[in-house]
């Protein structure tokens, strides 16, 4: 699977939450999510447990143009805790980040507004491109929901929580 992220600090998270729905934006809940990351030799690798459910995130960005396109496979897992064991034990863990996720959804264009513990609001706007579509075909509309959101967003970022972490 494929897609266009831009991930940007929030300085407002109510207003990004109002700008959100103006142009479309259908929140669909909140969730508790704990992401396990472990060393790898490409790509990150993370144990996802949240609300409903658990599963294993590979992925790869590239940056081009101010926006990353991701490459990224997803496998459900029964028994997070057995497969964090594990996966610490083979690989190594290298950062746990917890966060409380609101997600919003507009077609299959994803907005997360983010509370990562330790490091403050954040949000991610992840358009999925569907099979056969390049991710790049978004950039139009990332960067105008970007716009949309004004002054209640700060600066893009380029690195994952767990890099900002470790600073």
């Amino acid at each position: 699977m494929r897609n266009l992220e831009a991930k940007f600090r929030l300085t407002d998270p109510a207003r990004a939450r109002a700008g959100a729905a103006a142009i479309g934006f259908e929140r669909r809940g909140e969730l508790i999510q704990r992401d396990t990351f472990f060393r790898v030799a490409n790509g990150k690798l993370k144990l996802r447990e949240e609300t409903g459910g658990a599963a294993l995130i590979h992925y790869a960005r590239a940056r081009r143009g101010g926006l990353d396109v991701s490459d990224y496979a997803i496998a459900p897992v029964a028994d997070p805790a057995a497969i964090r064991a594990i996966l610490t034990e083979a690989l190594g863990a290298i950062a746990t980040v917890s966060k409380v996720r609101t997600l919003l959804l507009r077609r299959n264009v994803r907005l997360h507004l983010d509370r990562v513990e330790g490091l403050g609001d954040f949000g991610e706007i992840e358009a999925v491109a569907g099979p056969g579509e390049n991710p790049d075909d978004y950039r139009e509309e990332v960067a105008a929901i970007l716009s949309a959101l004004g002054d209640a967003i700060g600066e893009t970022l380029s690195l994952s929580y767990f890099e900002l972490m470790r600073g």
